[in-house]
């Protein structure tokens, strides 16, 4: 993504037509901080749904984030990469929580067994 303020001169300088997409926030200061989530699963079969993910800093704090509109396909050893969203910047996180969903109400319960996950701030990639 691009800061709001410098967005025309790093897209506009293109020879092809650029789109722009800003998300943002519904509450104010209207920002979104963005990770990627690098997961890889264990399950033998397939699994297709959404991951929800919850973060906590050291002093209890927890901000969740939104449920991506498309669901994921989850193979054994593949990685996923997903883009999430959050409505507050945690600067130093203590633990995380993924929550799985299928989003089906008939049928058995899911589980989706992680192998390994990585989850990256796009707002502040040192992280």
């Amino acid at each position: 993504g691009y800061h709001a303020d410098r967005w025309k001169k790093l897209l506009i300088s293109y020879s092809s037509p650029t789109k722009a997409y800003f998300d943002t926030s519904d509450k104010d200061p209207f920002c979104m901080y963005n990770y990627i989530l690098d997961i890889t699963t264990w399950n033998k079969s397939i699994r297709r749904g959404f991951i929800k993910v919850k973060i906590i800093d050291y002093a209890g704090n927890t901000v969740e984030s939104q449920m991506n509109s498309e669901a994921s396909t989850f193979q054994q050893y593949k990685r996923v990469k997903i883009l999430t969203g959050f409505h507050q910047d945690i600067e130093k996180i203590a633990k995380i929580s993924l929550t799985f969903s299928t989003k089906t109400l008939i049928g058995p319960k899911q589980k989706l067994r992680i192998l390994q996950m990585k989850l990256k701030s796009l707002n502040n990639p040192k992280r």
